[in-house]
């Protein structure tokens, strides 16, 4: 950081987010690296649930899914309610919901084949 002069080099007083935020950033998204937690996250993103219903749709076992579930709870990505005897997990800050929804909507967007990707058609004339 330069005299807190910010990262764009015009001075306009946006500050660099301080070494702890930068680090607690970095490990929220290392965990997000594993392709079974981003799963799990866009699943969240959809609505709450249990982790039953979570191992089902994600397709892992049980167990595996209730670790990533304490990992992204202990970072503070998720969090989760009793109901009766069922945990059930949501993700309650909507920034998370809306980058978690962009990145995977984006890819997935970019991952179709040019095929069927509409194009306009010329009309003779």
């Amino acid at each position: 950081m330069r005299d807190g002069a910010g990262c764009d080099g015009e001075g306009r007083g946006h500050d660099d987010p301080p070494a702890d935020v930068l680090a607690e950033a970095a490990a929220a998204f290392g965990l997000l690296a594993s392709p079974s937690r981003l799963h799990l996250m866009w699943a969240l993103s959809q609505g709450e649930s249990d982790v039953t219903r979570l191992a089902r749709r994600v397709g892992g076992a049980l167990p595996a899914v209730s670790q990533h579930l304490a990992k992204l709870k202990l970072a503070g990505l998720v969090r989760a309610r009793r109901d009766g005897r069922r945990q059930v997990y949501y993700i309650d800050d909507p920034d998370v919901v809306t980058l978690v929804r962009a990145m995977l909507g984006q890819l997935t967007a970019r991952s179709r084949p040019a095929a069927q990707v509409p194009r306009l058609r010329r009309t003779g004339g």
